[in-house]
């Protein structure tokens, strides 16, 4: 990085850090390098999901590829993905410890005019450390099919590990975006104004964090931009 950037190193102020969402500041880089990050986090970043269901049993009114679907898109905890093998560096013949993990689920209605709903929750994994996502101990988990009485459905699953730009079940978050330049001193975007700029464009909420220009500033035509504000959420 300093090759790239010479003296001056980039930094990154998080701003927000919850479950859900990660904000923070990314100065003193240029603009290509800013939506790499933005690409390699959607794309390249590897996780654990569902990538193969073997059904013993599906008496539901959902086929099975629907509920395989299904499965595929449930986010696992990925934590310590970097110790699972990817499947092609893996010399066994299909699917082993070091390669996969196995989930297995085991669900039927046995009550009268009852529909019970079949969860993420009831995915029993081989594997402690690589467990559908919850929220807390009163999540009832993702919807996966609904039962009815004499209904049933017995899986097996096999996850694998891999990137997104191969499938999006692979993808490490749901969306990421970032912003520069919020007073629009670079003048990259030309706006619509009726009456008055201000009032029809506010500015966003990341000006609070950035520089305002004076009422007499020039304008820099060689300016770039090197501050962005970015949000991910997960």
């Amino acid at each position: 990085m300093d090759t790239y950037t010479g003296t001056i190193k980039p930094e990154l102020k998080i701003q927000e850090l919850t479950a859900e969402k990660v904000k923070f500041i990314l100065t003193n880089v240029d603009l290509s390098m800013a939506n790499a990050l933005r690409r390699i986090m959607l794309s390249e970043i590897a996780t654990i999901a569902i990538d193969m269901v073997e059904f013993e049993l599906n008496t539901s009114v959902l086929a099975d590829e629907f509920i395989a679907h299904r499965l595929g898109l449930i986010p696992l905890d990925s934590t310590e993905a970097e110790k699972i093998k990817y499947s092609r560096e893996c010399n066994c013949n299909g699917a082993c410890k070091e390669c996969s993990v196995e989930l297995n689920m085991h669900v039927k209605c046995t009550e009268e005019d009852i529909t019970k709903d079949v969860t993420s929750r009831d995915l029993v994994s081989s594997d402690p450390r690589f467990t559908p996502i919850q929220e807390g101990p009163k999540d009832p988990g993702i919807l996966i099919a609904k039962l009815r009485k004499g209904q049933e459905i017995k899986v097996k699953c096999i996850a694998k590990k891999g990137v997104a730009k191969e499938h999006a079940k692979w993808s490490p978050c749901a969306a990421v975006a970032f912003e520069y330049d919020p007073f629009n001193k670079l003048r990259h975007t030309k706006y619509w104004i009726e009456e008055d700029e201000q009032r029809e464009w506010p500015a966003s909420r990341n000006a609070a964090d950035d520089f305002a220009p004076g009422d007499s500033e020039a304008f820099d035509f060689n300016a770039r931009p090197n501050r962005f504000y970015f949000e991910v959420e997960v």
